[in-house]
């Protein structure tokens, strides 16, 4: 039995959240003990597994502000697992039992803390470099200077960790064009997976849910409500799938849109409007339907109900939507680029294409024509996900990284 925990920033609903759960409950049925620390874990807006004492988890410092009137976002994260890594260390030495092993992810700034504080091995899982995901370019002065900090601050902590894993090889490339200092360090892959058994259920009816039918194909977007996820292109890709075809004689396109809503972020809460008004300009409110926040179970539900999975964000890191979807039996619509390159076969299991509504357009339009082919792609996605993205690997994977760990002799082994 090896003591492990995660430290993670935020633990609501997302990818890189459902990441830590799974990979958790994976080292638990593999007999180790394992906790979660997080910074922010609100009980009425995350995955049921840390709600119902599945896995345990220890919110620390979420009395520390997430910004100082909208700015210092990323200052105000970094401050933030610096206090919960000196928390558990401290806690660690005084009462609480010693880790062997932490896994951290997104956020580097905690790894020196519990390496150098707990003696213990320490994993940063990275999900993608945090200073991408806000160019400098665009920045002068003093606020070019605080970003060059924060990036600088990122990659040398990010270089304490005793293992590095990425999530894709997409990532792992992006990982290396960035952090040019880390260039000697060796870094894995170690793809996330889902764990099927939380699939394999019959979820309880959504009556408020357009149904399928002889008349109608449901597409279906499960992303969180913001701007990089692109969801507005699928709404005029359906737009242009209406207007530019005669569709009377197929069958009648829906669209649902499920998504993660924080009424605590401003992008949210506009995009959720902006995509709302969207739909009724192009006349297609009849058409197109929104859910916030939806269970696990829900989640579920709609995965069933849906025809085709659409996926539109672009340079995605890896995706776990497009796997849950395959594991469903349901074709994937993605952009041609990221994480779902790795995971979406081409003609296959799905459809990889431009991020241009006239070409989304046309690749839904494929399977309102020719509802024939959702069944094959559907088995073939769900063969590719068993074959390669198996949650039983995942576990192996994960078990065998944090027996080595905690074997290993000497501080930097």
């Amino acid at each position: 039995m090896v003591r492990v925990a995660f430290v993670h920033p935020d633990l609501g609903i997302g990818g890189a959240e459902r990441l830590v759960v799974d990979a958790a409950l994976a080292l638990q049925s593999r007999g180790h003990d394992v906790h979660i620390f997080t910074a922010h874990h609100d009980r009425k807006r995350c995955f049921p597994e840390t709600r119902n004492g599945k896995v345990g988890v220890t919110t620390i410092g979420n009395w520390l502000p997430r910004h100082v009137f909208q700015y210092g976002h990323a200052l105000c994260a970094y401050i933030k697992m610096v206090y919960v890594a000196i928390y558990i260390s401290l806690m660690s030495l005084c009462f609480w039992r010693r880790y062997e092993v932490f896994i951290c992810d997104q956020v580097s700034t905690c790894v020196p803390f519990l390496r150098y504080m707990t003696r213990a091995k320490v994993v940063f899982y990275c999900h993608y470099p945090d200073q991408l995901l806000t160019s400098t370019y665009s920045l002068s002065g003093a606020r070019k200077v605080y970003r060059d900090v924060l990036n600088w601050i990122e990659e040398q902590t990010t270089g304490m960790a005793h293992e590095i894993l990425c999530n894709s090889y997409f990532t792992k490339e992006m990982f290396e064009r960035t952090f040019r200092s880390l260039f000697l360090r060796k870094v894995n892959v170690l793809y996330p997976s889902i764990d099927f058994s939380s699939f394999d259920i019959d979820p309880p009816p959504m009556p408020d849910v357009v149904q399928p039918g002889r008349t109608r194909i449901i597409f279906l977007v499960i992303n969180r409500y913001e701007r990089k996820k692109n969801t507005r292109l699928v709404i005029e890709s359906t737009r242009k799938m209406v207007e530019k075809y005669a569709i009377t004689d197929h069958k009648e396109p829906h669209l649902i849109i499920a998504g993660g809503y924080d009424p605590r972020l401003p992008e949210n809460v506009e995009y959720f409007k902006e995509l709302q008004q969207v739909a009724e300009q192009f006349r297609l409110k009849d058409k197109v339907h929104f859910y916030k926040n939806i269970s696990h179970e829900e989640k579920v539900a709609l995965l069933k109900l849906c025809d085709v999975f659409v996926y539109p964000p672009s340079k995605e890191h890896f995706g776990i939507g497009p796997l849950e979807a395959m594991y469903m039996g349901k074709p994937v619509i993605a952009i041609n680029d990221g994480g779902p390159t790795e995971t979406v076969s081409h003609g296959e299991t799905g459809w990889l294409t431009e991020p241009k509504a006239n070409r989304f357009s046309n690749r839904m339009l494929n399977f309102v024509r020719h509802p024939e082919e959702i069944e094959k792609f559907g088995k073939a996605g769900r063969k590719r996900v068993l074959d390669i993205f198996s949650y039983q690997k995942f576990v192996d994977n994960f078990d065998e990284l944090v027996q080595r760990l905690s074997t290993s002799s000497g501080e930097d082994d």
